[in-house]
């Protein structure tokens, strides 16, 4: 089922110009939102209701949720469901408390010269919350928490209203939004309810300063647009696992973890990277057993078959250290002897789980680690949502005439040499000779 990338007699250059990655063409899809944006920014809600009725199918009967439906949906949760979001919640926020970390930190350079790093949360943040093929109740928990343990002071919530819903966002998503506390939740999705956070539409909506949260290309897109007018957390593409093995993984977990995330959707990328062609060929006998027998085969299939996912065979496992850094997945379950000493050495993902005990599903729900992550590679060079993600850094600097006075002269010196004198002047205005 997963096709097979051999590299046990080849060292690329650039593994990443030979590894899997879906086709995902945001540029076109921009073209695709812009008339969007624009018509939510020139018409507000009566945009907002037409695209729905276009792109949902369904004409929500207040774009905005009533707090009564929000606690109804509280009240109608299974007991067991509660049960579960209750503890991601718990889970969620002791880590996001210890990400926060001191709001303010002094550095004293001289006596009288000190700066301070302040830390401030943004203001107000949009937190989107996909509908398509699965209502992702957790990610109302994976970007709730974090913001709030931050201290954003106002957090508004927006996810696709759903025909079978009556014109409402899922009712998991709905009674979420309630335990967290959330009272202000849209029925809008798609790039409309990006657009309608950025820019905001008057009687309804007041412009957010963030937007956060996956989303399909045309959301994505959306960011793209209007990143600038509003800040973004990521460009978030489809969603993927890398799995790490050697021959001491047991196949039938590897396949039930690769089969977990392509249940996404049909552009999700599964990935095994091992040095076992035993273990490559057990893992695919399983493929096919357990495919056969998930709820979502089709889309299992076709996601495992794409051009996105594969199986991987190197040399060892020194080898396939750099093909996942180089890969740099959203996920990396790392399956091998000595787990937790290889999963310390990988560089770039940007969850790591560990052992055959630690499932990427896990993460999606209960862990306590965030389940919005870098996608297509960035890993690299950025990380998940998580309390940081909702502060800034804003730099206090107090000096003092003393200490001021001691580094004057370098500042006048700078400024001579980048020929920008009153710069310098500024300073020598304050010790007249």
């Amino acid at each position: 089922m997963l096709r097979t990338i051999d590299l046990r007699d080849s060292d690329p250059a650039d593994y990443r110009t030979v590894l899997p990655r879906a086709e995902l063409d945001v540029e076109a899809a921009v073209e695709v939102v812009r008339p969007i944006c624009a018509d939510v920014a020139a018409r507000g809600a009566d945009a907002l209701l037409e695209l729905s009725e276009r792109f949902d199918h369904v004409r929500p009967p207040s774009l905005r949720v009533p707090a009564e439906t929000l606690q109804a949906a509280l009240a109608e949760l299974a007991p067991e469901l509660r049960e579960a979001f209750e503890v991601a919640i718990d889970r969620r926020t002791r880590v996001s408390e210890a990400e926060r970390g001191p709001l303010l930190t002094d550095v004293e350079l001289a006596p009288g010269a000190v700066v301070s790093q302040r830390r401030v949360p943004v203001d107000r943040v949009g937190l989107y919350v996909p509908g398509g093929l699965a209502p992702l109740s957790s990610s109302v928990i994976h970007n709730v928490v974090p913001a709030a343990v931050a201290g954003v002071r106002s957090i508004a919530v927006a996810s696709p209203p759903q025909r079978e819903f009556g014109g409402l966002p899922h009712p998991s998503v709905l009674a979420v939004c309630a335990l967290l506390g959330v009272e202000e939740v849209y029925a809008v999705g798609g790039a409309q309810a990006i657009a309608m956070f950025a820019l905001g539409v008057d009687g309804l909506c007041p412009r957010v300063d963030m937007v956060t949260g996956p989303g399909n290309v045309y959301v994505t897109a959306a960011k793209r647009l209007l990143r600038g007018q509003v800040g973004i957390d990521a460009e978030a593409g489809p969603t993927e696992i890398a799995v790490l093995a050697d021959d001491s993984a047991d196949p039938r977990l590897v396949a039930a973890d690769l089969v977990s995330q392509a249940e996404h959707g049909p552009t999700s990328g599964s990935v095994l990277v091992t040095d076992s062609p035993a273990l490559a060929e057990q893992v695919a006998g399983e493929l096919e057993t357990q495919v056969a027998a998930t709820k979502h085969a089709e889309r299992v299939r076709t996601a495992l078959t794409g051009r996105q996912s594969a199986t991987v065979l190197v040399r060892d496992l020194e080898q396939g250290l750099a093909v996942v850094d180089a890969y740099a997945a959203e996920h990396l379950e790392v399956q091998t002897r000595e787990a937790a000493a290889v999963a310390a050495r990988v560089r770039n993902a940007g969850a790591v789980f560990v052992g055959a005990w630690s499932p990427v599903s896990l993460g999606d729900y209960c862990a306590g680690s965030t389940h919005v992550l870098p996608t297509a590679g960035c890993a690299c060079h950025s990380s998940g949502l998580h309390v940081g993600s909702f502060l800034r850094s804003v730099n206090v600097v107090h000096y003092d005439r003393d200490a001021l006075q001691q580094v004057a002269r370098q500042v006048e010196v700078f400024a001579d040499a980048e020929d920008l004198p009153a710069h310098g002047a500024a300073v020598t205005a304050r010790f007249p000779r």
